[in-house]
Order: structure tokens, then sequence, then C-alpha cells
């Protein structure tokens, strides 16, 4: 009540209407599409599969080349070949063949007049089975060559059919006899098993990475055609 004795009224009260109004989204422009990082291309290789096999098939044919010649040329009389190696020892046949002399020498179907020969002496001599090497200066071979050296001045007293010859001299090499004690010398055969050694560990690793890289070519290819798709 007031001091008039009128009650008093209350200011009215204006009611609000809330209106929710949803917030604004903020949107933001698409972010740039990413292209993914192209993925790395496989190591090529030098050796493909081809280039490979020529390099293989030309080692083989070299190696069976080698293996051939050497057989033909130098596959000893023992293992049923047809070269021999013989020292020469003495005076008879100088100034050309000298003592230490090494000469190959390979056994002929036939024999000619000129040509230096190593011969046995026949059986039933007293000097059966001695290697000599003289020069045919006559003779045939169904009755004998008559041999003679070269610094001698009378042809031998043998006549050496060609079952009792050797070979005729295909290859002289001075002073041979020192490249066999050479040979036979540690220090040498230390060195050549360190040559075999290295040049095995040496293959080794190629062979390797050639077999690595074929295994790899596969891997390459494969790569290629997803990109491609």
């Amino acid at each position: 009540m007031s001091a008039s004795g009128f009650p008093l009224r209350r200011p009215a009260v204006r009611e609000r209407h809330v209106v929710d109004v949803p917030p604004k989204r903020l949107e933001l422009p698409p972010a740039p599409a990413v292209e993914p990082a192209p993925e790395p291309a496989p190591a090529r290789s030098a050796c493909r599969h081809g280039l490979c096999r020529a390099n293989a098939a030309a080692k083989v044919a070299l190696i069976a080349l080698a293996v051939a010649a050497w057989a033909w040329f130098l596959l000893p009389q023992a293992l049923g070949g047809r070269a021999a190696w013989v020292l020469v020892s003495g005076k008879s046949m100088l100034p050309r063949y000298h003592t230490g002399d090494l000469v190959l020498v390979r056994k002929q179907s036939s024999y000619r007049v000129g040509e230096v020969i190593a011969y046995r002496v026949p059986k039933g001599d007293p000097m059966a089975g001695l290697q000599v090497i003289h020069r045919i200066i006559g003779g045939d071979a169904a009755h004998g060559f008559v041999v003679q050296g070269d610094n001698r001045t009378a042809p031998d007293s043998w006549r050496p059919t060609p079952e009792d010859i050797v070979g005729a001299k295909l290859l002289r090499v001075p002073n041979g006899v020192f490249v066999i004690q050479h040979l036979r010398s540690p220090l040498f055969l230390g060195l050549l098993a360190a040559s075999l050694a290295f040049v095995y560990v040496v293959g080794a690793g190629r062979g390797k990475d050639e077999e690595d890289a074929e295994s790899e070519e596969p891997e390459t290819e494969s790569a290629e055609e997803r990109r491609a798709a």
C-alpha cells in the first residue's frame, strides 16, 4: 500500500520471446587435393634377362673353346692326348736348342724330312726308353727315320718308327726348366692359391649380383603395370 491508501501497481513486465537461432556454420573452402607422392621407381639393373643370358652364353662358349684348344694342343699323352713336353739336355742341337729348353711336341699321323722330333730309343737297346730330340734327315715310316742332331756330323744309330716317336716340335720355351722350378716354388704356389681365391670371391659376388638383378626385374615390371593401370 502507498501512503495515500492506494495499492501500488507493479510495473508490467514485458515477456520476451527468445527465438533459438541456430549458429551459423563456418564453411571453410575445400582443401586442395593432395596428390599422393609418386612411388619411387625401383632401381633398374643394368643387367637385363637377355643381356645376362648372352653374357653367360659367351662365357660358356669361351670356356668351351679354351678347353677344346687345350685338349687339342696341350692334353698330355698320358691322358689320351697328343702333346708332350721334352727337356733338352746336351749340345747336339746347338745353336738353336740349349740345355734347359722345353720343347712342346705333338704326335702326328705322319712325319717328314726336316722336322725336329722327339723319340724314344727303340726296345732291345741298352738305352731303350731314353728320349732324344733330333731332326729327321731321311728314311721313312716303314723302314725307320734317319735322325741327326744339328750339331752332329753323323746320324744317330737308331732308326725310330712312328711308334717310337713322341711327337714333332710345336713350340720351344727357352730356359723352360727355370719356369718349372719357379712353378714348384712355395712363393709361386702361395700366389697362385691367393689369385684363385680372389677370382673365386669376385666371381661369386658377380653371380650373386646378377641373381639379385634377375629376381628384381619382375618386381619392376609389376610396378610399371600398376602405375599404367
